[in-house]
């Protein structure tokens, strides 16, 4: 059997490891050859499908390794489902999301796997892994996640934070880490004191203090640079289990994360575009009547615009090795207005799956990183972090042809008008914009191309997942 033949030709190809100008042939769902742009290998290739990159960026698909789609929170669902929210991320230039099951209080790993197997499948426009939230560590729980350690699924949350949700004791962390040092498996943690912040909740709303800014003032940074390190000493204590700390937003937790691997330990530290781009001044937006910050209230915060010097630092030094979403779409009528007059209520959480690449790139433009540490932390090492690599992360022979051609000089404005994600409002409604994904494929086929959608649910499948490969 022939598998179709796509060739991409005359951009600059954009990894990890280097940039080269390079044609990219792809055969069915792989690359299978990259050869010098005007090469006797490269013009000899026939194709069915032929795409002129030229002046542009020919990059990895992205690997948005924290998503959360149909989420149940606070009364109600995350707005994206797995359908509207791969399609929205494939406009964006991602290819792959890693998702979050979640297992109910009382309930099995099990149950809840398949209760995300059966959102997900079929609906997705790219292609899906899934992690899985533990809510209730026992011993039954702590067998299972060897068996979905088998099944691909190689990475488990746990929360500091939420108590009565969510939020485990240090003691069920410590046993869920030890179980992780000895099967491989991989710990992400919300690091946040949830016991102290619930105190510093009810105070607050005690006193009158209603509007969604005091969201960002209750949950201290203090408390998440505690809980953080908190959560390395307890890794230490269980045999050096490696540690992933999701949406670190505040300078003092960076110094944990960056302290411990000073030590040579497993530690890593993942950022979200909104902590980079945004801070509490957007928390305290009054809008017509004193509630429009309700649109940024996420957890962790975002944080005085002071910490965003500590982000970008920490992603340069590698201290924080990846940047994903936690997109967890609410929308602004009907949703966030849960919380009005009492903004514990408001559900946490902000869109952004589509925005993540271009973001990034305008932190190319604006000099916070360069093209190749762009390319590192929005898809090579996400797909190392969470054992995907090489199959996503990177162009190469044998990788799956999810590959995006980028636009490195086309400008736009992001607005909620245009954005594809299944929200009302846009976090950076308003933002000029440089860069942006023009074609995109996913294992060959073309899901987005020159402003036309053209992929379909279904398309996407699931991923089962290796251990981590990038441990110190």
């Amino acid at each position: 059997m022939t598998l179709p033949r796509t060739v991409i030709r005359n951009g600059l190809v954009i990894t990890a490891a280097e940039e080269v100008h390079a044609d990219v042939l792809i055969e069915g769902e792989r690359i299978v050859a990259l050869a010098a742009t005007g090469s006797s290998a490269a013009e000899a290739w026939t194709a069915e499908t032929v795409y002129d990159a030229t002046g542009r960026y020919v990059i990895p698909g992205g690997v948005d390794a924290h998503t959360h789609m149909e989420m149940p929170f606070g009364g109600t669902f995350a707005a994206d489902t797995f359908e509207t929210g791969t399609r929205a991320a494939a406009w964006g230039g991602t290819t792959t999301i890693v998702d979050f099951a979640i297992q109910s209080v009382g309930g099995s790993l099990r149950d809840g796997l398949d209760a995300w197997h059966a959102k997900a499948e079929g609906n997705c426009a790219i292609d899906y892994g899934l992690h899985m939230i533990m809510s209730d560590v026992t011993e039954s729980s702590l067998k299972e996640m060897d068996l979905l350690i088998e099944e691909g699924v190689t990475s488990f949350k746990l929360f500091m934070a939420y108590p009565g949700v969510f939020y485990s004791d240090d003691g069920r962390i410590l046993r869920a880490m030890q179980r992780a040092a000895g099967n491989g498996g991989l710990v992400m943690m919300h690091a946040e004191n949830g016991i102290a912040i619930d105190v510093l909740v009810e105070q607050a709303l005690a006193a009158g203090h209603t509007d969604p800014r005091y969201h960002g003032e209750v949950r201290r940074e203090l408390l998440e640079a505690e809980a953080t390190h908190r959560a390395i000493q307890l890794a230490r204590v269980a045999g050096g289990a490696p540690l992933y700390v999701v949406h670190v937003s505040a300078e003092q937790a960076v110094a944990e994360i960056s302290a411990a691997r000073d030590l040579g330990l497993n530690v890593f530290g993942e950022t979200c575009p909104q902590y980079l781009f945004l801070s509490t001044d957007n928390l305290a937006e009054p809008g017509a009547d004193g509630f429009e910050g309700a649109k940024y209230v996420c957890s962790t915060p975002l944080r005085p615009r002071e910490h965003q010097a500590a982000l970008w630092r920490g992603l340069r030094t590698n201290d924080l090795s990846v940047v994903s979403t936690d997109h967890c779409p609410f929308c602004f009528s009907g949703q966030k207005e849960l919380g009005r007059g009492d903004f514990s209520k408001i559900p946490n959480g902000m869109p952004g799956v589509e925005n993540r690449m271009d973001l990034l790139h305008q932190a190319v433009v604006d000099g916070h990183i360069g093209r190749r540490r762009w390319i590192e932390l929005a898809c090579a090492t996400p797909a190392r972090m969470f054992g995907l690599y090489p199959r996503k992360g990177t162009i190469a022979p044998g990788a799956d042809a999810d590959v995006v051609i980028f636009d490195p000089h086309q400008e736009y404005t992001m607005s909620a008008a245009t954005h594809h994600m299944n929200v009302d409002y846009s976090a950076y409604e308003g933002k000029r914009i440089t860069g942006r994904a023009r074609t995109v494929l996913s294992r060959g086929s073309a899901v987005v191309h020159e402003g036309e959608y053209l992929g379909r649910a279904g398309h996407g499948a699931f991923l089962p997942r290796g251990t981590s490969q990038y441990l110190i």
